[in-house]
């Protein structure tokens, strides 16, 4: 395609942004207008990716390269493999659900909000097209900037203490990653990710270069124990920021333990794999059993999501091609089910103003569609067959079993707590007898509860939109997993499936310290 097609989705929710700067404040509803109407037409962009995609093609494709800083040697490249590919439709789709998501909520500084909402949607895209080192670095940051000052201004009543401790928190792993990608583009004499998967790196450097990156990645998915920051920023950022953050922000830090870790430094990985392993178990596990405990709902998913981005850790280095695929799909299931929950608790609390699960009960009853469409979400979340989280669940640990038994067993725990906590959500919030404590008229029927509390037009087509995707992607899965399989065997036998590092035992232990 002679179209830059690429370059269109980032620059336009920028230029839009400049454009929404110069609305006047009493006319900010047209913001809203504005971020809608270049949201949708990034989603509809995105979606003619997924149609232009040649699946039997497993390089990248809808290549750009402009001169840059030529005294540096780095150029503004952009392109998209099968990796990618998705992460970029995942980043239009949500970003545009989320406005519409969240159209009746947000009512302070709206013109800022907007402006905020596309230039994060902007970094995120920018993110995942990058294939030149440096490009994908000052994305990768760029993305703290719109987030922070979404969790910072219109978060919660500790907004102020959360924003500040996740830009702390991922500012500090990625001057570790900004080292590692200086150190490679001078040994290699070329920031280009194409250029670099030609070039080879002794065993030994590779240690190094992983460990730069791996603490950027891993305080971004975020792995135990550097997560800490995660609920804090959930519990304090408004249902949009949730939704973007967990969606999206979190699988960046997968999407680059794929593309630059297991790629890349494949020695390294191997290396490090058993280490990263028990450490994914851990997280599966603890994240499950603080999540039995919460009494607030949003913690409670965020917690379930540190959970997730376990199962995907121990898949990505399971070193099997179809645990990587299952990999990738869990994250795009994440990523729709953790968007679709966070939707719905922004929901309830817009109109009971608690997130308190012991507040709640009943709404079965007054809320019949909603609890329809947030216990399948839940199902999904646990992992149901015939929905998007089973896909990749089962991917992985098939593979895995073959590799790690012990590690896949203890994994399957986690995976039965997560049941445990989803079904005791479900059944405290939804079921039994109408709870006193949300405020209602007592003075009214259940039919005027249910006109009452009935969805807006918006927001019941932002969760019929994401059940229907959830449901499809659990039913018949190949339109997804048909770029992405591709791509993964061309990587998988070229680079992954190499020689594992030799080092004698006291350099294992020296780097091991």
């Amino acid at each position: 395609m002679t179209i830059p097609i690429l370059s269109i989705m980032i620059l336009l929710p920028l230029i839009a942004s400049f454009v929404c700067s110069l609305i006047r404040k009493e006319n900010s509803e047209n913001t809203k207008r504005i971020v809608a109407f270049i949201s949708c037409i990034n989603s509809i962009l995105a979606t003619g990716l997924w149609f232009c995609f040649d699946c039997y093609n497993p390089g990248f494709q809808f290549c750009e390269k402009y001169q840059w800083m030529q005294s540096a040697g780095i150029d503004f490249e952009l392109g998209i493999d099968g990796v990618s590919l998705f992460f970029v439709i995942l980043s239009s789709l949500l970003s545009t659900l989320m406005i519409f998501g969240t159209w009746y909520s947000v009512k302070d500084r709206l013109r800022e909000y907007g402006i905020c909402c596309l230039v994060l949607q902007s970094f995120m895209i920018g993110s995942f097209a990058a294939t030149d080192l440096f490009v994908f670095y000052i994305f990768f940051e760029a993305v703290l900037i719109p987030m922070f000052l979404i969790i910072g201004i219109w978060g919660g009543e500790n907004r102020v203490y959360a924003s500040i401790k996740f830009f702390l928190y991922t500012l500090f792993g990625s001057v570790f990653m900004l080292l590692a990608i200086l150190k490679l583009s001078t040994e290699a004499q070329t920031s280009s990710y194409i250029d670099l998967q030609d070039f080879h790196i002794s065993p030994h450097l590779q240690i190094f270069l992983f460990m730069g990156f791996m603490a950027s990645f891993a305080i971004k998915i975020p792995m135990w124990p550097v997560h800490t920051w995660l609920p804090d920023a959930h519990v304090e950022a408004p249902a949009g920021g949730s939704v973007l953050l967990a969606g999206i922000l979190l699988k960046m830090g997968g999407y680059g333990l794929i593309r630059f870790c297991l790629i890349l430094l494949p020695d390294a990985s191997k290396f490090f794999a058993p280490y990263i392993s028990v450490l994914s178990v851990i997280a599966v596990i603890w994240a499950s059993l603080v999540a039995l405990s919460q009494t607030d709902i949003k913690k409670l998913i965020a917690y379930s999501s540190v959970a997730h981005m376990g199962v995907v850790t121990l898949g990505i280095f399971t070193f099997k091609p179809d645990a990587l695929i299952g990999s990738i799909v869990q994250m795009i299931s994440h990523g729709l089910v953790s968007g679709a929950l966070f939707f719905c608790v922004g929901m309830l609390y817009d109109r009971f103003h608690t997130r308190d699960i012991e507040h709640y009960g009943g709404l079965v009853k007054i809320m019949p569609g909603f609890s329809i469409m947030f216990i399948i979400f839940s199902f999904a979340s646990v992992g149901l067959p015939f929905t998007s989280g089973f896909i990749g669940e089962i991917l992985i640990l098939v593979d895995n079993f073959s590799v790690r038994p012990i590690i896949t067993a203890f994994s399957s725990l986690g995976m039965v707590l997560g049941a445990a906590y989803m079904l005791s959500l479900v059944k405290r919030v939804f079921y039994g007898k109408v709870s006193t404590k949300l405020g209602l008229d007592s003075r009214l029927d259940v039919k005027d509860y249910i006109d009452l509390l009935a969805l807006k037009p918006f927001e019941k087509s932002v969760l019929l939109i994401l059940t229907a995707l959830i449901l499809m992607l659990g039913v018949y899965t190949e339109p997804v997993i048909s770029p992405i399989r591709r791509t993964i065997r061309q990587h998988y036998t070229n680079h992954i499936d190499a020689k594992p590092i030799q080092l004698d035992q006291n350099v294992k232990l020296n780097y091991a310290s």
